[in-house]
C-alpha cells in the first residue's frame, strides 16, 4: 500500500510505492514538452524522457546502433558513429515502411529503459515524457494522468524552424504525421497552454505539481 511521508523539506509530500504514480506528458513537436518537464523536475518530480532515451540509444556506441546499421546500412550512420538523424528522417518520411522498421528496433528498447527508470525513481511522482503517448496504448496504460502541452500550430512551426533550421514544409510534414491537435486535447486530463511566455508556462506547471503531489499520496 502506498504511504506518504515528509522527507527533508517539510513542505513536500513524498509518495513511496512499489507502483509509481506516473503522469504522462505529451504534446506535438515544438509545443514545449521539454520546458514543461524541466519545470516539473525543478519541483522534484522524476523525469523519464523517451526522446532522451532514444538519443542515448543512437549516440556513438549506443545499444541500438548495431541493429540499425544491420537493417539500414552505413548510409544512416554519421562520421562520429552516431545515428545520422537527418538522413534517417529523410528516409522514413520518404518511405513509411522504413519508419516501421526503425520503430521495431527502437521502441522495445525505449520501453524497457523507461520502465526501468520509472521503477527506480526516488521521487513523489514520475513525469513520463512521450511524444506518441496517446497513440501508444502501452505507455498510456502506465499513466494515472495525462497532461498535454498545447499551443497554436503556427507557433509550433515557428519554434521548430528556429531551433532546427528545418523548412516550413518539412516541419508541417512532421506535424501531419503526428496525432491531430484536437485528438491530443480530447485525451488530456490536464492541458498546459504554452502559447504565452515561460512565466505563463511555469505558473501552470507549478499549480499542477501541487495537485499531483496530493493525488500521488491519495
Amino acid at each position: 500500500m502506498e504511504r506518504c511521508f515528509l522527507r527533508r523539506d517539510p513542505r513536500e509530500l513524498f509518495a513511496v510505492s512499489t507502483a509509481r504514480w506516473i503522469v504522462g506528458l505529451t504534446g506535438g513537436i515544438g509545443s514545449g514538452k521539454s520546458a514543461a518537464s524541466d519545470r516539473f523536475g525543478e519541483h522534484g518530480a522524476a523525469i523519464v524522457d523517451t526522446d532522451l532515451i532514444a538519443r542515448q540509444l543512437t549516440a556513438p556506441g549506443g545499444a541500438a546502433l548495431p541493429a540499425i546499421r544491420s537493417v539500414f546500412g552505413d548510409a544512416v550512420i554519421a562520421a562520429d558513429g552516431a545515428l545520422d538523424r537527418d538522413a534517417m528522417r529523410a528516409r522514413v518520411f520518404a518511405k513509411p515502411d522504413e519508419r516501421q522498421r526503425l520503430e521495431a528496433i527502437l521502441h522495445p528498447m525505449i520501453r524497457a529503459e523507461s520502465d526501468r527508470q520509472c521503477a527506480e525513481a526516488d521521487a513523489p511522482y514520475v513525469v513520463l515524457v512521450v511524444p506518441l503517448l496517446i497513440e501508444s496504448g502501452t505507455y498510456r496504460q502506465r499513466c494515472q494522468r495525462i497532461a498535454v502541452v498545447d499551443c497554436d500550430e503556427a507557433v509550433q512551426v515557428a519554434r521548430v524552424m528556429k531551433r532546427s533550421g528545418l523548412p516550413p514544409a518539412q516541419v508541417e510534414a512532421i506535424m501531419a504525421a503526428q496525432l491531430p491537435r484536437a485528438d491530443r486535447l480530447a485525451a488530456a486530463d490536464d492541458v498546459i497552454d504554452n502559447s504565452g511566455d515561460l512565466d505563463h508556462l511555469h505558473q501552470q506547471v507549478d499549480a499542477l505539481h501541487q495537485r499531483y503531489l496530493g493525488l500521488a499520496c491519495a
